[in-house]
């Protein structure tokens, strides 16, 4: 039975939207696979990881038939990532999967549809929004490498989205630094109108930005009590939301630090990632001296090795010693793409406000570090 009949590009794309999730290690077999639905000539790729689903759709289906089957991902998409670019044809035969291009041919195990775990959705109290694949995109990108990794309080394993009215809020802390951005949508919220706070698997939001084009295209998110959806373009991306109460972030933002400079961007950036090369993996601490109109980064090893870096900045205020951890930094530096950061510090052992001048839609806190 003939299934699908194309070119290698154009089906080596739904295959590798649906294989991000797919683990190596798994608990279940058919969690390596994908499940493969044709309904005349649309083709419906279906992969879980239990906690997370993605589906996507395409019209090389051949056929008036209908039929569904799941095969291994990593292998299928290995197979069409070593073939010359060329037609190809998907076939079923005696329960094998028949890859066939040019003189190639492949034969892959398949395991039956009925068995696939898919994820069936929560279709109560949703709220539903809209907003351009682009902002959404460099929302999620200003914070998300604040998120924990592994991390036992489990909630932090993930971001906090917050809805409030027309604005969306994402935030994202380990516990030494926090992220915090908020946008403005275009249009209301659809569904019930009271404050919403839910927190997204790290997995899921790394998967987002994965999938999201820099395009004014529009993506819609749809929440309900135990679960988030996205759709754009022909992917839909169905989630679980982590359970348990996250940290009160409003908390944790200083609002009142007297001690503030303004640096460029690219010039602290580059001053950092000469003066980290002489931190180690087990100590990634530097110190930041800041006195007036001038602000000296310094870093040592165990080595008695020394870097020092000296910036000019139009700073007035105190004398302030602080240290940090430089891949906090970095980080920040990295991900806010504007010419210039503002940092307001109260004292050595207070935290630091990093902050985009004239801008309130971003903040990000760091804990400073004895050094």
């Amino acid at each position: 039975m003939q299934l699908v009949s194309t070119t290698r590009d154009i089906l080596l794309k739904p295959l590798q939207v649906v294989s991000g999730i797919v683990e190596r290690r798994h608990t279940l077999p058919i969690l390596a696979n994908f499940l493969m639905r044709k309904q005349k000539e649309q083709i419906s790729f279906i992969s879980t990881d239990i906690d997370i689903q993605i589906t996507t759709k395409a019209d090389f289906g051949v056929g008036e038939g209908d039929f569904s089957t799941t095969v291994g991902a990593r292998k299928l998409l290995d197979i069409l990532r070593a073939m010359p670019e060329g037609p190809i044809n998907l076939n079923m035969k005696e329960n094998r999967m028949v890859v066939q291009s040019g003189k190639s041919r492949f034969s892959l195990q398949t395991l039956a549809a009925n068995e696939f775990p898919t994820m069936q959705e929560n279709l109560q109290e949703v709220r539903s929004f809209s907003l351009s694949q682009k902002l959404f995109k460099q929302l999620i990108s200003q914070v998300y490498f604040a998120m924990a990794q592994q991390d036992i309080r489990y909630y932090l394993n993930g971001m906090l989205f917050v809805l409030e009215e027309k604005k969306l809020i994402a935030v994202a802390t380990d516990g030494h630094r926090l992220a915090y951005g908020q946008v403005m949508l275009d249009e209301n919220i659809q569904g019930i109108a009271e404050k919403l706070e839910v927190i997204v698997p790290r997995k899921t939001i790394l998967e987002c930005q994965h999938l999201l084009e820099d395009t004014d295209e529009k993506v819609k998110i749809q929440i309900s009590p135990t679960q988030i959806k996205f759709v754009f373009q022909s992917i839909e991306l169905l989630s679980k939301l982590v359970e348990g109460k996250f940290p009160d972030y409003q908390r944790v933002i200083p609002k009142d630090h007297q001690n503030a400079v303004t640096i460029n961007r690219e010039n602290f950036l580059s001053a950092l990632q000469r003066v980290a090369i002489l931190t180690t993996d087990k100590f990634k601490g530097i110190r930041c001296s800041l006195k007036q109109n001038h602000l000296l980064v310094q870093s040592t090893n165990a080595e008695q090795e020394e870097a020092q870096e000296e910036i000019e900045t139009t700073y007035i205020g105190d004398d302030i010693d602080i240290g940090f951890n430089v891949t906090y930094l970095l980080d920040v530096l990295t991900n806010v793409k504007n010419s210039e950061i503002k940092i307001s510090i109260g004292d050595s052992n207070s935290s630091a406000l990093i902050t985009i001048p004239e801008n309130d839609n971003f903040k990000y806190v760091v804990m400073p570090m004895r050094i």
